[in-house]
């Protein structure tokens, strides 16, 4: 019968941060939301754009999903909304399923997250090797910088394809239409937000009226100077670039309606894989920015996984019907939460309304958005994202740890998040197997004088299904003339039902030639499956005892002769 304990109990951790909420604490949060919220706007239409998707499903979702993600949480300042990571994701769901089945399958992931969290399952999302999330996100970001080629060069192309290979065809086949004033603003908007200040504390060594400046200019986000630049300098020049306006028609002012998608269990089934991409890379998205946070916040209290989880699940549950696209934890986003001093989820509830409030307000501005502009933000998104410098290190690291980060890599780019997550586990638990194997070893034991005719071995480590040939190997290693065997399994910390059965094999193998064996010093999980399995009763619970110096104090019968007795 299920304990209620195994089973998360919901509870928001805003809950927790209110207790004791002063007046100090909310103007804190206040400022924090309202920098975050400005920080939210071009990402979230950049994210949606490049996701082949309107601009303003990506507003609805930060607005949404960063509201209900902040509310009902288990972090104190992570913010969710559309992420970068899912850009390569959903554009290629839209591209071979459709914007519907999208939207039924984000709701889907929803509902798997919402059971993950439930069941306690947040932990096992630490268990993913480093390796394979390295190679992922980088090759993540390699897919989100060429999806972006496409608007940074001009080129008149209607709809790019999803996968890698015919990108690059594309592109290469319409190079000869760039266009030159988008790739100059798009690459002026690149190294403005490169170069834009982000720290808001200088030394005090450097003060003065310039470091002043900064100060005050990093607490304005560089891609809101961007975006306010760009459209500007394209208005005024009259360049020949495309906006916002020109290829969706601009941003409606006013709320999202509420609209069921079409739903049959045979959709449900066509979208299996696409469910189960959008959970797992929103639950180790998610996580993974929860950790950063509680990292740079060690003030506050740390994330609790589970929670988090249910939270992602109910925000993707509820933006598909508000037209919205998958939505996670955002690590660009929550550091500028951390940092511009939040101590709540009031902060990330604040981002929310300042989003809502922008699109009721400004939603006529974006229409001269230049594109290219777009472009350079996501170029800069994409750089941040990965860890390069994982590659430089590589040279450092065995190569079981080189494969599974360069075929994830590989794997993300050539084929698909899924297929390379999948391989990639695949290839760590292959080398995990190997690597346990050569941790298990039978050496000869050399404690003390053995009496002629005793062989005894020491088993290290675990004896488990990669390991048993070791055991098989042994009765080739036997003297002529031996009339039992002694196995010291005091370093032997656990064993599986594979190596019960390889001890049964060998005591087969011995019986028949008359040779005794004996089990000594047995640890009390080997012992208890060596009893369980009933192999216990098959070899005699006389021979198995606590030393070698027990086994050998008198003379153990052999098989033949125990048996005739």
């Amino acid at each position: 019968m299920l304990s209620p304990n195994q089973f998360h109990r919901f509870r928001p951790r805003l809950i927790d941060a209110l207790a004791g909420y002063s007046r100090a604490r909310f103007a804190a949060d206040l400022g924090a939301g309202i920098t975050v919220g400005i920080v939210a706007l071009p990402l979230a239409m950049a994210f949606a754009i490049a996701s082949g998707v309107k601009p303003e499903q990506g507003i609805f979702t930060a607005i949404i999903a960063g509201l209900l993600i902040s509310a009902l949480g288990g972090s104190q300042v992570q913010i969710g909304g559309p992420a970068g990571a899912f850009i390569v994701i959903v554009y290629g769901i839209v591209q071979r399923y459709g914007l519907a089945n999208l939207l039924i399958a984000t709701s889907l992931a929803g509902v798997l997250l919402i059971v993950m969290g439930w069941l306690k399952l947040g932990v096992l999302v630490r268990y993913i090797p480093v390796s394979i999330v390295i190679g992922f996100t980088n090759g993540i970001a390699v897919l989100i910088g060429l999806s972006q080629l496409k608007d940074l060069l001009g080129l008149p192309v209607d709809k790019m394809p999803a996968d890698f290979f015919s990108q690059i065809a594309v592109i290469g086949r319409h190079l000869h239409s760039v266009n030159w004033a988008a790739l100059g603003l798009g690459l002026a908007c690149l190294a403005i937000v490169v170069l834009w200040p982000k720290s808001y504390t200088m030394p005090a060594a450097h003060q003065g009226w310039k470091t002043t400046l900064r100060r005050w200019a990093a607490h304005v986000p560089g891609t809101i100077v961007v975006l306010v630049l760009a459209t500007v300098a394209a208005l005024a020049l009259n360049l020949p670039v495309e906006t916002i306006g020109s290829r969706f028609g601009g941003i409606p002012q006013a709320l999202p309606t509420f609209a069921l998608p079409e739903f049959s269990w045979e959709t449900a089934r066509m979208l299996v894989i696409p469910t189960i991409t959008i959970a797992l890379l929103g639950a180790i998205e998610s996580l993974l920015c929860a950790r950063v946070a509680d990292n740079m916040a060690p003030q506050h209290a740390r994330h609790e996984p589970n929670q988090e989880l249910m939270a992602q699940g109910i925000a993707n549950l509820v933006v598909p019907f508000f037209g919205g696209i998958p939505a996670t934890g955002t690590i660009a986003r929550t550091v500028t939460n951390v940092r511009a001093g939040a101590t709540s989820p009031v902060a990330g509830i604040v981002h929310a309304a300042v989003l809502l409030l922008i699109v009721l307000v400004a939603a006529p501005l974006a229409l001269h958005v230049p594109l290219a502009a777009l472009a350079g933000i996501l170029l800069f998104v994409a750089w941040n994202m990965g860890e390069w410098r994982e590659f430089a290190r590589l040279k450092h690291f065995m190569l079981p740890y080189r494969t599974v980060l360069v075929g994830t890599f590989l794997l993300t780019v050539i084929f698909d998040l899924t297929v390379a997550v999948e391989m990639g586990l695949l290839m760590a638990c292959g080398f995990f197997i190997w690597r346990m194997s050569q941790l298990f070893s039978v050496r000869p034991h050399a404690a003390g004088e053995l009496p002629p005719g005793v062989m005894a071995f020491e088993l290290f480590g675990s004896l488990f299904f990669g390991a048993v040939g070791k055991i098989e190997a042994l009765p080739a290693q036997l003297l002529p003339g031996t009339r039992a065997v002694v196995l010291e399994m005091h370093r032997l910390i656990s064993i599986d039902t594979s190596g019960i059965d390889a001890l049964q094999q060998l005591f087969r193998s011995l019986q028949r030639s008359g040779v005794a064996l004996v089990l000594a010093n047995v640890n009390e999980q080997p012992l208890g499956l060596i009893k369980r399995s009933g192999f216990a009763d098959e070899i005699g619970h006389e021979q198995i005892v606590p030393t070698v110096g027990d086994a050998v104090l008198d003379e153990r019968p052999a098989p033949d002769e125990r048996s005739a007795g």
